[in-house]
């Protein structure tokens, strides 16, 4: 399980297509401290480390993995946000996030309100994938509170911490986003028979 609070962030150095895998080699701070076999949430999708060399890990993701995450769209040099499980003594501050990915979105629009910043990510409408003002969303692994809510698109503010120690530095217009919708709000829309 994660919480969405991102530790830091890896640099992809190389990845190598095998199949209709993908695996990716990522350089990070934390490289160290990961052992093999270990989930790592990368842009808020788990996965397994399968090889570290040096400052450099590899994680591998399957065919599934990439036709519903932004994870294909990624060349050497982009940066991802990681996150290692919580561990059952740590602290619960963010909200319960699988690391399962349920669709992306598109950034639609950026506003610097000169402090912070307003982001509105518009996704392929679903009755599945529901957003409330005030709720909790998973982009690209980080917990946010949702500002406003519409049909198929939602609004998040960032504040200067997030947007420098996230990849939120790199979103523009345009830019695809992974989304892991609250799983709370997931089951009670299955409890009242909206999916």
């Amino acid at each position: 399980m994660f919480t969405g609070i991102i530790e830091t962030q890896a640099e992809l150095k190389a990845l190598k297509e095998e199949g209709s895998n993908i695996h990716f080699t990522f350089s990070s701070s934390v490289t160290p401290e990961l052992k093999i076999d270990q989930s790592v949430a990368h842009n808020g999708v788990c996965l397994t480390v399968v090889a570290i060399e040096g400052t450099n890990y590899v994680v591998t993701a399957i065919e599934e993995t990439l036709k519903r995450t932004n994870l294909g769209e990624l060349s050497p040099g982009d940066f991802v946000n990681l996150e290692r499980c919580m561990p059952a003594t740590g602290r619960f501050d963010g909200h319960i996030v699988q690391g399962h990915i349920d669709t992306t979105a598109l950034c639609k629009q950026v506003k610097d309100l000169n402090g912070s910043w307003e982001y509105l990510f518009e996704y392929a409408p679903d009755s599945r994938h529901i957003t409330v003002q005030k709720g909790s969303i998973t982009i690209n692994g980080v917990s946010l509170t949702v500002v406003e809510s519409g049909e198929n698109n939602f609004s998040v503010c960032i504040i200067p911490y997030t947007y420098e120690h996230t990849n939120f530095k790199h979103i523009k217009t345009g830019s695809k986003v992974n989304l892991e919708f609250d799983i709370v709000g997931k089951y009670v829309a299955r409890l009242l028979g909206k999916v």
